[in-house]
């Protein structure tokens, strides 16, 4: 089966220090080859008139081994993406092609191949910051499908902590943990990238599912103020308690 499963590679067109994107910066969280779709969720703020560029060529250690594949350019638009965001991707090969992003705008790049589509022969996509399509100079994060993760240690990344694996050759894998109740978005990084959280399948007809956008949103921290009126209330429950045991 030919090979073209979706890798997306992040290149920072607009950066400052507060947006500043590093390996882990960035998680996929579904895959489906059945219609061409999936979704990354942005772990930091993502900076306004970002360029990111998807590609499913595959990273070698110095250069991608291929360029026959294709590449997609994403412009994330005149806003801050905030953190927690899930942004869904289609891009699907038809006598049409359907290529868009539910944030911003994503079209086809100039010269990293036109083969659309995704597929689950077994791949290995990544997010990358670069100076162009195919000119990476960090890599973000990376989804494989292959029955090897060597694709992954090739771009520096490792499964579990900034890259996720899939069961070989999956047509369809999703995150399924929770998206609420952390109290910083550091913390849902250790189950974006256990694929035990993941619902991830080899074979199957996944057409009728869609990518699950859910943001992944915060638990609030007391205020200060806050927590002077439990304590208040706490000493004045134990004054009460102490008065009793005295009379």
């Amino acid at each position: 089966m030919i090979k073209h499963i979706l890798a997306l590679a992040v290149a920072a067109a607009v950066a400052s220090p507060a947006h500043a994107l590093t390996a882990g910066a960035l998680a996929f969280t579904p895959l489906n080859a059945a219609v061409d779709n999936g979704a990354v969720a942005a772990r930091v703020d993502i900076a306004a008139r970002t360029t990111v560029f998807f590609s499913d060529n595959e990273w070698n250690g110095t250069a991608f081994a291929d360029t026959n594949e294709h590449t997609l350019t994403w412009s994330t638009g005149a806003g801050v993406i905030a953190a927690g965001t899930v942004v869904s991707f289609t891009e699907i090969d038809a006598t049409t092609d359907t290529i868009t992003a539910s944030i911003g705008t994503l079209a086809l790049a100039s010269g990293g191949g036109t083969n659309l589509g995704l597929s689950a022969s077994g791949d290995t996509f990544y997010a990358y910051l670069g100076t162009g399509a195919l000119a990476p100079t960090t890599f973000l994060t990376a989804l494989t499908s292959e029955a090897t993760t060597t694709n992954v240690t090739n771009a520096g990344l490792t499964v579990g902590t900034n890259a996720i694996a899939l069961v070989s050759s999956a047509d369809f894998g999703e995150y399924t943990a929770a998206r609420s109740g952390a109290t910083t978005f550091a913390d849902y990084k250790p189950a974006l990238f256990d694929n035990t959280n993941w619902n991830d399948v080899a074979t199957g007809d996944f057409s009728a599912s869609v990518p699950n956008t859910t943001a992944f949103t915060l638990s609030p921290i007391p205020e200060p103020q806050t927590y002077a009126m439990m304590l208040a209330g706490l000493m004045a429950m134990g004054f009460v308690a102490s008065r009793r045991n005295m009379s």
